[in-house]
């Protein structure tokens, strides 16, 4: 019950469910179509080092999960596909996202959680964070450029103080900086409480945790991530 609750939540408030209903699912798979092959649509591109498993040997409810992003966004990003290798991890891992990605009370706007994974992956040179995260930040803050621009040299971005300021924390606490009393402060200026700067270096720390497993498994991003939030929607559609 517990496990169903954690994914759920993730299915609930997925940035990418319900982005395109263009493409569904046939009713009568092919065989092929129980694996979820360690290539993506592009045939010399790998997703990964690790092997993918079969549909029919995973869990229930992360099949679920996977086949219902799928349908609805029309890609089923490769994040879900690698960790499927570890079911109990991929539980862990999606109910942590969720609690920290997700949760209401706070300073911190959905694209503001977005930016943060964008500076910290690019500092941790994670080219699958960047790519994913940029995506979703472009889809949330309808700002096309920022999170390139972030991921190639936040100070000189087009940020605000109070998006500076957050930034400027959430690296000292990726880059293991001494945390001190002046960060704080920092933030405080700019209306930051001392739980929008757990959820500021949390946000930072688990995705440097999430970096090193990109690396790790050598996690490709999907080629869908680029074009996402570039175009007006309906210019989307359209193409």
């Amino acid at each position: 019950m517990y496990r169903a609750r954690c994914l759920a939540a993730v299915r609930a408030v997925s940035p990418l469910i319900g982005l395109s209903s263009r493409w569904t699912r046939p009713m009568n798979l092919p065989a092929s179509s129980m694996e979820y092959c360690t290539k993506s649509s592009e045939p010399e591109q790998t997703i990964g080092r690790y092997p993918i498993p079969y549909k029919k040997d995973l869990p229930y409810d992360i099949v679920e999960l996977m086949e219902e992003i799928e349908t609805k966004s029309g890609f089923l990003p490769n994040v879900f596909k690698v960790l499927s290798h570890r079911p109990t991890e991929f539980r862990a891992f999606f109910a942590y996202y969720n609690a920290l990605m997700n949760k209401e009370a706070g300073q911190l706007s959905k694209a503001d959680r977005e930016l943060i994974i964008v500076a910290t992956s690019a500092n941790n040179s994670c080219p699958y964070c960047v790519i994913a995260h940029s995506a979703v930040h472009r889809i949330y803050s309808k700002n096309p450029t920022l999170a390139d621009q972030v991921a190639v040299n936040w100070h000189l971005a087009d940020l605000d103080d109070r998006q500076r300021a957050m930034l400027d924390f959430a690296l000292a606490v990726s880059c293991g900086e001494n945390i001190g009393e002046n960060n704080f402060k920092k933030l405080e200026a700019h209306g930051f409480d001392r739980e929008d700067a757990w959820d500021i270096g949390v946000i930072a720390a688990f995705y440097s945790m999430s970096n090193r497993i990109a690396h790790l498994t050598d996690m490709r991003p999907n080629k869908e991530f680029y074009m996402l939030g570039r175009l007006p929607k309906e210019k989307e559609m359209k193409e």
